[in-house]
């Protein structure tokens, strides 16, 4: 297991009036999206407008078991109960916090920074002593034996089975399956940039004319013990449409080892709209209405293609180096939906399900304008519309709870949020000319859909990136990590036994390259 601590962000607001729900600290598990070892953030502040308390400050941890990532929000009080615990059952135990600040600026950076530091080795102490890593209080801290968070094997056993395979003399050719015209050697990987359940993305630069791109790496077989490789051929199919999308992440090339598969993408450095969300809590109307404009440019031309997205959040959502929004992770998109057209496979990400997924009944792509209403919602208020650190509870408040729009925003957003966020989806706006009744909202009156797909109109916000390999906006937690080995090897040859040709098998279409190679290599 491993633990960090990621970056400390303002206060939060109070927490709300009943039930488990917190205005200031949205706990949500990544899902496919990035995410490190065990790591501490503080996390981004609600957007309740209450006045925040000095002892509000929440910490994000993330939490890393062999394959499995996941992200635990606490706040200082909670470590100190924690430490004190553990101090009572290990006397001798020398490991220390931060001490309580009774006098002074609980918000002077220093004093953050110093906490943060001091927090993080608290914490990385913890994994270094298995007694106390297995403390039933240090597992309920961690949320270790939830059972969404159970672990598969370790990074560190796949790098020592790479490391044996290479230094086999027993080899064979990968063959058909494998892409001859590109290879991990081509490309020298520096950065990791993110993390998600099935490999890393890495910041990548072409050797042969030093352009830089996203590589998402992923493992086989974890791939296949998830029994995922339709959604992955499915996520390959998908990119292939994007070139044609301003608002899409394009795929350059594809290509397989025998151990993993690559996907080559455009490197989009303006960050994460969850990053910039966390910074800056909320988004003036004119900002949301753009970010909201684009991304329903490219839902729509989705579904032009009968394809629905399924997984639309702030961390699927990348601006670029002068602030258009790219749209990526197509891994749970299912293809060959019509207007007409329904499916019923619950899948998702908590905060942003729609009723009729949670409900498990037939659903079609009006569970998209749901997401883009609940990422509207959260654009303007701070939060999703109906969330709750209990997901139980939220799913109570989506399918039951009333929408709760406070003032601050104009008639016009009110409006759309509304009819987006209409829970029978044959009454919410979208369901009838899809795309189209977006564009023609009030909310959207005073943009040109022609311009705005042309990239004519300037972004309301500029990430300030200095060149293509800007990594600012990436967290440090990840670009931090040491880049794996296993993925800068060519593996032209394996070892045949019946995994290798079962992956061989599985993957069999997956590489990828333009239609002139003289495109990319």
């Amino acid at each position: 297991m491993d633990l960090y601590l990621l970056q400390a962000e303002p206060p939060l607001g109070g927490t709300r009036q009943g039930g488990n729900c917190e205005a200031g600290s949205r706990g949500q598990e990544r899902g496919r999206q990035s995410s490190p070892a065990s790591t501490l953030r503080a996390a981004r502040p609600g957007g309740s407008g209450q006045r925040r308390a000095a002892g509000a400050r929440v910490y994000k941890v993330l939490v890393s078991v062999g394959r499995n990532e996941w992200f635990v929000f606490r706040r200082y009080a909670e470590f100190d109960k924690l430490y004190n615990t553990l101090k009572k059952q290990f006397p001798t135990m020398t490991m220390k916090i931060p001490a309580k600040r009774i006098f002074g600026d609980n918000f002077d950076p220093d004093f953050i920074k110093q906490r943060r530091t001091g927090l993080n080795e608290f914490i990385q102490n913890l994994v270094r002593h298995p007694e106390l890593c297995n403390h039933p209080d240090v597992r309920a801290f961690l949320q270790m034996d939830s059972p969404r968070h159970q672990s598969d094997p370790s990074e560190d056993e796949d790098e020592r089975s790479i490391q044996k395979l290479h230094s086999t003399s027993q080899n064979i050719n990968l063959g058909p399956s494998g892409n001859p015209h590109a290879k991990p050697t081509d490309f020298d990987f520096l950065k990791v940039i993110g993390k998600g359940s099935f490999g890393k993305v890495l910041l990548a630069k072409r050797k042969l004319d030093g352009k830089f791109y996203a590589v998402k790496v992923l493992q086989k077989k974890i791939v296949l013990k998830r029994k995922e490789q339709k959604h992955i051929m499915a996520e390959r199919n998908v990119l292939l449409k994007n070139v044609k999308h301003p608002f899409l992440v394009g795929l350059h090339y594809s290509f397989q080892t025998t151990e993993k598969l690559y996907f080559v993408l455009d490197f989009v450095n303006g960050g994460e709209l969850f990053f910039h969300l966390q910074r800056e809590r909320s988004f003036p109307e004119h900002r949301a209405r753009f970010y909201a404009a684009e991304i329903a440019s490219a839902l729509g031309y989705l579904h032009s293609i009968k394809i629905v997205y399924r997984d639309l959040k702030p961390e699927n959502i990348l601006l670029d180096s002068i602030g258009h929004v790219v749209l990526t992770d197509f891994g749970l998109c299912k293809e060959g939906i019509a207007i007409s057209d329904t499916t019923t496979t619950f899948c998702g990400t908590p905060e942003y399900l729609a009723p009729e997924v949670i409900r498990k009944q037939p659903y079609d792509n009006t569970v998209d304008w749901w997401c883009l209403g609940a990422v509207l919602y959260e654009m303007l208020y701070g939060l999703p519309p109906f969330y709750c650190r209990d997901v139980a509870e939220m799913y109570e408040n989506i399918l039951h709870k009333p929408l709760n729009l406070r003032p601050g925003v104009s008639l016009t957003a009110w409006s759309i949020l509304e009819e987006l966020l209409e829970k029978d989806r044959q009454n919410r706006l979208g369901a009838k000319e899809d795309f189209l009744e977006i564009q023609n909202h009030p909310f959207f009156e005073s943009l040109n859909w022609t311009d705005l797909a042309q990239k004519k109109i300037p972004p309301p916000f500029n990430p300030n990136v200095v060149g293509p390999d800007d990594i600012r906006n990436f967290d440090a937690a990840f670009t931090e990590e040491m880049v794996p080995y296993s993925v800068c090897i060519s593996s032209d040859y394996s070892i045949v036994n019946a995994s290798v040709l079962e992956a061989d098998d599985a993957f069999v279409g997956f590489s990828y390259a333009p239609p002139s190679e003289d495109l990319f290599l």
